[in-house]
């Protein structure tokens, strides 16, 4: 029985948390027993019908439950399936980046990277080669890295209203705070189709990185390249470019094979269009510091 501690008794969750593990619990009970009425559910997570009634129809405004007209009962809904199609997109682009990114790695002599937008962050999914200092997981600002660049780059107005609209956070002498500045390499970014970082986030750490785009046209990533100042040299950057923009469509190659088995919509991305939103960057640099 998926009772949380509380009596029946409990008429309403007592915090966020709880209500979200009665929510969760109602999911998890109907993916193991099918279609189940308000009632049968409250009586298994311990909690009123009407606090029942309430969880559910959250779940059913977001799409992840809905309801069976003819039976009265709920099932799962295709908001369950758009967060699972999501996930296995992002497996996808991380299997079918690694053949290519280890290739890249023995190439290039330097740390190959496959990020992903996650909570205003670039986090890298793969990494080779596998180094005690391991990146995967791991959040790395948007504003001091290649990756992050790559990602902030394909952002719409709004959401880039949004990231612009708090401090900048200085890691080292070389990291750009202002916002002027950074919508101008922004802009810069676009225009030639990669990003660098030069001690932007960590003293003598250089890194190049290219979007990497799912089957529907949307970024799903960025691929980069990290090494130290005197293996990886400003003066290297577009010719380790054209290498990365080179294998990002491999990527795309290998992804568009799959495509038949993913909906291209689910996988990663940070904006509903193909096109650079280059418009957006250059009239909110326009009179910027």
């Amino acid at each position: 029985m998926y009772n949380n501690g509380d009596d029946a008794g409990s008429a309403e969750p007592r915090t966020p948390s709880q209500a979200v593990d009665r929510a969760l619990s109602m999911l998890t009970l109907l993916a193991q027993r099918g279609p189940s009425g308000v009632t049968e559910l409250a009586r298994e997570i311990g909690v009123h019908k009407s606090t029942a009634s309430r969880l559910m129809a959250a779940l059913e405004k977001y799409r992840f439950v809905e309801q069976d007209g003819r039976r009265g009962k709920y099932r799962l809904g295709f908001g369950i399936v758009r967060l699972a199609g999501a996930t296995a997109a992002q497996l996808d682009i991380a299997g079918e980046s690694r053949p290519v990114c280890v290739r890249l790695a023995s190439e290039l002599r330097g740390t190959v990277s496959l990020s992903v937008l996650e909570g205003g962050s670039a986090t890298a999914i793969v990494q080779e080669p596998d180094t005690e200092r391991n990146w995967i997981g791991l959040r790395v600002p948007l504003h001091a890295t290649a990756s992050g660049k790559v990602l902030l780059a394909s952002f719409g107005f709004e959401d880039l209203g949004a990231a612009l609209a708090g401090p900048l956070e200085r890691f080292t002498p070389q990291t750009v705070t202002s916002p002027g500045a950074l919508l101008a390499d922004l802009s810069r970014v676009l225009d030639r189709g990669w990003a660098a970082a030069s001690g932007e986030f960590e003293t003598d750490l250089n890194s190049v990185a290219v979007p990497v785009r799912g089957p529907g046209g949307r970024i799903a990533g960025a691929l980069s390249v990290s090494a130290g100042a005197d293996h990886l040299g400003v003066a290297d950057f577009q010719d380790v470019a054209r290498v990365l923009i080179q294998a990002a469509e491999e990527i795309l190659d290998r992804l568009q094979r799959l495509a038949p088995l993913t909906d291209p919509a689910g996988y990663p991305g940070t904006t509903n269009t193909t096109t650079p939103p280059h418009r957006y960057i250059r009239n909110m640099n326009r009179g910027l510091p």
